[in-house]
């Protein structure tokens, strides 16, 4: 059975301009509009099945937590329609519910009785709720005096103890002590296996992968992708290592333009114009081109090139130079003993790496065509691509060396 299901949802807000502070302002803008509509969501369908548990990544202003408040019904779709079946409990904005005039126990009644707890129900478990929170004698406290951590703690406290059927945290998880959060992370593990419909919005990927068995990438108000955390994680990862690389290209052309005017000197590669590379691709195992990889991945560097004329002889190099300027690695063609290859007018040439163990960081990868003597250059181009490598272990420093523990 689903225990959420949106179907075709839509959800607008209106953006209000500033207000005309001079005469020369209100004369031009008069006729304008004072607001701009703007859509958040578009067109969302989605089910979730009861004691699922789902996670919701994305860029910030993406729609994530627009779409949690409607499953909350704090908000309501302008198009479409959303069926949520079974009490829900919601950790949406840290201190909602809470009033801060009144002390965290009272807090407790209130914020338990909203979700549907009766004052019996709330006496029973109110010890518990206390317990878990770890706030003491700060308790009886006024909640205006808390701390967003001690708001976290009371809020995930009350939240896991009312018997939701369905629980949606936004975010809050990111507040608070490592020691607590790990505590909260070890909670909701166990509320997973006791079948309640979990649905988390949250930036730390690593939360997601340890709690979650989907995760749905949200994008400019639409589902970009919906699977397995792992699978759709890798693909987001690379969209977002795709702009930062943009941006930092951007940042050089602009360095190199100003530096380039004001020296009145011409930045160009190194080239002869016989042989030269036309483009330099990474490509995953699925034959996909990314940006992003995972430590043990396979990687195949694949270089296209074109010639002034057929048979060319060549000697083809690739070489990988860490962000902070370390060498990494390099390797050819003549060290691979293929010391006769020949260039095509156009082709293309592959170098396959059965296990990329660099760790995490960003890379340049540099790509060179050179005479068969090795000391004249065809093309070298630096930085032909960027990427980054993620480590899913957690292992530190610049590349895994495969190896095993014995004791004895």
């Amino acid at each position: 059975m689903d225990a959420i299901i949106l179907n075709d949802v839509y959800k607008k807000f209106r953006m209000y301009y500033g207000k005309s502070h001079t005469l020369k302002e209100r004369v031009i803008l008069r006729n304008r509009n004072p607001y701009e509509e703007r859509w958040v969501l578009k067109g969302i369908d989605l089910r979730i099945r009861e004691g699922e548990v789902v996670g919701l990544v994305g860029e910030n202003g993406s729609g994530k937590s627009t779409l949690l408040k409607l499953m909350t019904r704090i908000l309501y779709p302008d198009k479409g329609e959303i069926h949520v079946n079974g009490r829900v409990s919601s950790l949406i904005e840290l201190g909602a519910g809470f009033h801060p005039d009144m002390t965290g126990r009272e807090n407790i009644y209130t914020n338990a009785s909203i979700f549907g707890l009766s004052r019996n129900e709330i006496n029973k478990r109110i010890d518990s709720i206390i317990d878990f929170s770890e706030l003491g004698y700060y308790i009886d406290n006024p909640v205006r005096y808390y701390s967003s951590g001690m708001y976290m703690r009371l809020a995930f406290s009350v939240a896991i103890n009312v018997d939701a059927d369905i629980l949606l945290i936004d975010e809050i998880l990111s507040v608070g002590d490592q020691n607590f959060q790990r505590k909260c992370i070890s909670k909701l593990q166990e509320i997973c296996k006791s079948g309640t419909t979990i649905v988390i919005v949250s930036h730390s990927l690593g939360q997601i992968e340890k709690l979650c068995s989907r995760s749905i990438w949200i994008d400019d108000g639409k589902i970009r992708m919906d699977g397995a955390p792992r699978d759709v994680h890798l693909y987001y990862q690379d969209f977002l290592g795709k702009k930062i690389i943009e941006a930092r290209r951007m940042a050089e052309s602009e360095k190199e333009s100003a530096q380039q005017d004001q020296n009145n000197v011409a930045v160009s590669r190194n080239t002869s114009r016989e042989a030269w590379v036309e483009s330099v691709e990474m490509i995953n195992r699925n034959g996909e081109v990314m940006s992003v990889f995972e430590t043990g991945d396979k990687v195949t560097i694949r270089i296209r090139y074109s010639a002034v004329e057929p048979g060319l002889k060549a000697i083809v190099s690739v070489g990988v130079v860490r962000e902070d300027g370390v060498h990494c690695f390099s390797t050819n063609t003549a060290i691979a003993k293929m010391h006769d290859l020949t260039l095509m007018k156009n082709g293309t040439i592959d170098f396959v790496i059965d296990n990329m163990n660099l760790l995490n960081g960003y890379y340049f990868l540099d790509v060179a065509l050179s005479y068969p003597d090795g000391n004249r250059l065809y093309d070298y181009v630096s930085n032909a691509s960027t990427f980054q490598m993620i480590s899913p272990d957690g292992s530190t420093g610049l590349m895994r060396m495969e190896g095993h523990w014995s004791v004895d």
